[in-house]
């Protein structure tokens, strides 16, 4: 079962996000938003991710819990990612007439994926300092 993400900036990968099944349109989450960052629409909590502050109080006051953070998404983004690496493969061997092109094509995308490991290691070392501020 799939859930979606709700929010105002459509395919936000960024927590919190709501999941308009579990959502009961309570409001109990609009009337503790801290930035008011959350509205009812169609009696389901809508999420501002352009003004969102993620401070988690959506999430931690939801008695339904509709408000889900993002390591809850981890397997969705993974498959994803698989999917789009193998529909690149397969354009690449397509367009450039060769299978061989498949994996240069992955061997892209893994280089493609370590670098974004290595900025999320090397972002996570900076703000760990910021815990010492």
């Amino acid at each position: 079962m799939e859930e979606e993400n709700v929010a105002k900036e459509e395919g936000s990968e960024i927590m919190p996000w709501i999941n308009e099944k579990d959502c009961v349109g309570c409001g109990v989450c609009v009337e503790n938003c801290p930035v008011g960052t959350i509205s009812l629409e169609n009696g389901v909590a809508i999420i501002d991710m352009v003004n969102c502050i993620h401070c988690g109080i959506c999430h931690d006051i939801c008695s339904e819990g509709a408000v889900k953070h993002d390591g809850e998404k981890i397997p969705d983004e993974v498959q994803a990612n698989v999917t789009k690496t193998k529909e690149f493969m397969n354009s690449c061997a397509k367009y450039l007439g060769d299978s061989k092109e498949k994996q240069k094509c992955l061997n892209r995308m893994m280089k493609h994926f370590n670098k974004e490991k290595i900025v999320a290691e090397k972002t996570l070392e900076k703000l760990q300092m910021l815990k010492t501020e």
